[in-house]
């Protein structure tokens, strides 16, 4: 399974601490994890996912490097239209926190049919699940996509 990340690029330490175990959790499920490969939930999600042995894609909005913790960097030099490639690539998408760009994300995700599950989302949008924990939250992705 592919679970797509999503989240800003800045964030406090508490989000940090979600998104590295929400990392962890995928890795140990198998689930390969993908995000917008830079910092921020991107690079604690990543983190977390590449201490448990997971794989992890990172759909970069132009040709940089991306985070240290990317297994995988596609280099799309799309800027802001990565952002359907990353909920695209998903077989479900797990939102922490965010910004424009998460809202934007948490959209199309929900336009195009993907279960989205939020963690303190920016903003309420119909058919967000709602969930409180980094483990609430990968248990109801698992439960969606089975």
């Amino acid at each position: 399974m592919q679970v797509s990340v999503i989240g800003a690029g800045k964030c406090d330490e508490e989000t940090k601490k979600i998104a590295e175990r929400v990392g962890e959790l995928l890795a140990e499920r198998g689930c390969v994890v993908i995000n917008g490969g830079r910092g921020g939930v991107m690079e604690a999600v990543s983190k977390g996912a590449r201490r448990k042995g997971g794989i992890v894609v990172g759909i970069l909005p132009d040709t940089s490097e991306g985070n240290e913790y990317l297994t995988v960097r596609v280099k799309t030099d799309m800027g802001h239209a990565r952002n359907v490639v990353v909920v695209q690539s998903g077989d479900v998408v797990i939102s922490i926190g965010g910004s424009y760009g998460t809202i934007s994300e948490m959209s199309i995700a929900l336009k195009i049919g993907k279960r989205v599950i939020a963690i303190n989302p920016p903003v309420m949008l119909d058919g967000l699940i709602i969930a409180k924990s980094a483990e609430e939250a990968v248990k109801k992705a698992m439960e969606v996509v089975e």
